[in-house]
């Protein structure tokens, strides 16, 4: 890294939750990035979190694209590189979700976003994470991706769902797979639930604010050098995959 203070990407970040992570680690003195593929709600979001004294820089980044997610890993290079990411950016794919309604292009289009594009930026990011001193990566899940909730408690976990909780499931598996992999690097990988969040995905029905949904990936981010890697939690504590 060439200055002494941390970089962070957060992608999907110019609403909602993934702008919370920003101001969040911007408080807490990250320099971050503004992952968004539109460019007029980067743009806002970047002079909103610039106006209120936050250290921020827009990055235009559609996860689904190749030729998006290496120029913005260019782009970090030159900023300096990077010493943490927040895979935020998700879509829940659209109604019906029943799996017996949903179509497949449905399905593709949601995992070509919340799983695919995981690993697309990942991967671009992780060459310059090796070289960083305490990197890590969060994952932004959610308990309706997992199982053992999902078949062990009476009350349903989320909606049924056919495409958006399955995507989960996955990113779920694939925060283990890359835990496991990069156990030898000093890279944490860890993910994370925030809660029922008032946000555009939920028509904002959710309870919870997301500057709430946004504290458990703020402690993820900034876990200790001898923190867990592989784990899912949300503001109460691990949860089962």
């Amino acid at each position: 890294m060439t200055d002494t203070k941390k970089t962070a990407l957060v992608t999907g970040a110019n609403k909602g939750i993934g702008y919370e992570i920003v101001a969040g680690l911007a408080r807490l003195g990250f320099r971050v990035g503004v992952g968004a593929r539109d460019a007029s709600r980067r743009e806002d979001a970047v002079a909103k979190l610039l106006a209120d004294g936050h250290d921020v820089f827009g990055v235009a980044l559609d996860v689904t694209s190749e030729a998006s997610v290496s120029a913005a890993a260019v782009q970090l290079r030159d900023e300096g590189g990077l010493d943490v990411l927040v895979n935020n950016a998700g879509i829940t794919g659209g109604m019906p979700q029943e799996p017996s309604r949903v179509t497949a292009a449905q399905v593709l289009e949601v995992v070509d976003v919340n799983v695919l594009g995981v690993i697309r930026v990942t991967n671009a990011m992780l060459p310059m994470l090796r070289e960083a001193p305490s990197p890590r990566i969060v994952n932004v899940s959610s308990t309706v991706g997992s199982l053992g909730l999902q078949t062990a408690q009476a009350e349903p976990v989320g909606p049924i769902s056919g495409a958006y909780s399955p995507t989960k499931t996955y990113l779920n598996a694939l925060t283990v797979q890359y835990a496991k992999e990069l156990a030898g690097a000093g890279i944490l990988v860890n993910a994370g639930c925030p809660g029922f969040v008032a946000t555009d995905l939920n028509g904002h029905r959710g309870t919870r604010t997301p500057e709430q949904g946004a504290a458990v990936f703020l402690e993820l981010a900034t876990l200790p050098d001898d923190g867990p890697s592989g784990t899912f939690r949300d503001e109460t504590g691990v949860q089962p995959w």
